[in-house]
């Protein structure tokens, strides 16, 4: 191993050091799938005209099809006991393998500083109940922040645990997933309890028809939506490595996968639809957030027990989903200086940085914009990811060569230029309609075909890249071999 290409984080694990079962990686996906966004996301697709059984549905479906990859990269981490930035240099190269990586660090920095608001706002609530005055005290802090000072405060807080579980490493995450597991999991049913008594049943919305007429109408909302389901988990269908890596044994990672990705979400969302349907009829208005929900019980002892089920779950999904794989990816851009803890650091900092109140304003920007937007950037990569591996080597790596500057995996100066180009490949497609989300294309300027075109954004992404790559890597392969038959025909003297 080159000492530049690696450190004690991005080595591979070894096999005595696998001790993740499938009980684990169950408890995995409980403690990242029981959150606030999965709540509000079931809720917003109801917003956007869907029945509840549509929106579940959405959600179910969309979970299971991300599974599908997410088992599939996992795969090689339990294999051979490697990081995802390590993974990627067997396709991208040595050096190229920093483009993907800083893609997912990116997008990991802004779920980040999502869900560290979103746990700050519950310490915000908690400090309500104690010391009401703290709505007025301090005012509100000047451009560009635009926040209160105390819930500004509150987030810091929430962000200091989250560093210090950073700090602890990855055992210390694990074990927070695995306590943390059943009791998500009985605060969410208790909720779901107490909203069914309340309201006297669930409450009007899970009687209010679909708004969409025709099936045509429901196409239009559906892909854009079930796009958003599969990209709510498309960053870590690219760095699931990064935990299957200590996986006992490849049943260990798909088993405790299956059971707690699409069972979790579908369960939470529900859970998410009915108490949302259920505060109708208990308040008089539909409350998508639970952390405003929960400010309105009457009870204080209620209210700070809510809350701290708000902030373990908050707490559970950031460390392991938003941390893990950004750490890693800044680590492998300049292994000597970086390390996990560092990496973890850079995370946090970007995570304030992007003022993510701003980011979760709006429940639609949040799907269409947020969601969408990142999903076709990491499409790309999972499906190059996937080919590579699956179809041009055949399920092999030689793992010594992911940590020489001068191996196999060196390419052309460190970069397959073949996996860039498949990458442009399949985000191009997708950047007119990206553009007319966010109003920076006059109506009309680009056909509307195309536009919408940004509705599939994960899967149009996932299989032009991989086609592309498929393709690119073909002509490579025949190409070698020519050039290798023909110096054989000239050594033997044919």
């Amino acid at each position: 191993m080159d000492t530049n290409l690696t450190n004690h984080d991005l080595a591979p694990v070894p096999p005595e050091k696998r001790t993740w079962n499938t009980f684990h990686f169950f408890s995995l996906w409980v403690g990242m799938a029981v959150c606030i966004p999965t709540y509000m996301m079931a809720a917003s697709l109801i917003g956007g005209g869907m029945s509840w059984l549509e929106a579940l549905a959405t959600v179910c479906i969309g979970n299971t099809i991300v599974l599908i990859p997410m088992i599939l990269v996992g795969h090689v981490g339990a294999k051979y006991g490697i990081s995802f930035p390590i993974f990627a240099r067997a396709s991208f190269g040595i050096k190229g393998s920093n483009i993907p990586a800083f893609l997912r660090a990116i997008v990991a920095c802004g779920w980040f500083g999502i869900q560290t608001w979103i746990g700050g706002s519950a310490i915000y609530s908690m400090v309500l109940v104690i010391w009401p005055g703290a709505v007025e005290f301090g005012g509100m802090l000047p451009a560009p922040l635009s926040v209160g000072l105390v819930p500004f405060l509150c987030f810091l807080v929430f962000w200091i645990i989250n560093i210090y579980f950073i700090w602890e490493g990855l055992d210390s995450i694990k074990w927070l997933e695995a306590l943390s597991a059943p009791f998500l999991i009985a605060a969410g049913l208790a909720l779901l309890v107490w909203a069914y008594v309340r309201a006297d049943g669930w409450g009007p919305m899970l009687n209010t028809p679909s708004k969409f007429q025709t099936f045509e109408e429901f196409s239009v909302f559906f892909w854009p939506a079930l796009t958003g389901m599969v990209g709510f988990w498309a960053t870590l269908s690219l760095n699931i490595p990064d935990f299957t890596r200590y996986a006992k044994d490849q049943k260990a990672q798909a088993w405790g996968q299956a059971w707690g990705l699409p069972t979790t979400m579908t369960l939470f969302a529900f859970i998410g639809i009915a108490v949302t349907s259920a505060s109708l009829v208990i308040f008089g208005e539909a409350i998508w957030d639970p952390v405003l929900l929960i400010r309105k019980f009457d009870n204080p002892f209620v209210v700070l027990i809510s809350m701290f089920a708000v902030l373990i779950a908050t707490l559970s999904t950031n460390v392991a989903a938003n941390v893990v794989g950004p750490a890693n990816d800044f680590a492998n851009m300049n292994p000597k200086r970086i390390n996990f803890r560092i990496g973890g650091l850079i995370t946090g900092v970007v995570g304030i940085l992007i003022m993510p109140w701003k980011l979760i304003e709006d429940p639609t920007g949040y799907i269409f914009t947020w969601l969408i937007g990142y999903s076709a950037l990491l499409g790309p990569i999972c499906g190059i990811l996937l080919v590579d591996f699956y179809i041009t080597k055949q399920r092999k790596i030689k793992v010594e060569d992911l940590y020489k500057n001068k191996g196999q995996y060196t390419y052309h100066s460190g970069v397959n230029w073949r996996a860039m180009g498949a990458l442009l490949v399949g985000i191009l497609p997708n950047v007119p309609g990206f553009f007319a989300q966010i109003h920076m294309l006059p109506e009309g300027a680009v056909p509307t075909e195309v536009v919408h075109l940004y509705n599939y954004a994960w899967f149009i992404g996932l299989f032009l890249s991989g086609f592309a790559y498929w393709i690119f890597m073909r002509g490579t392969t025949v190409l070698e071999k020519d050039e290798l038959y023909n110096k054989h025909s000239v050594a033997v003297g044919k």
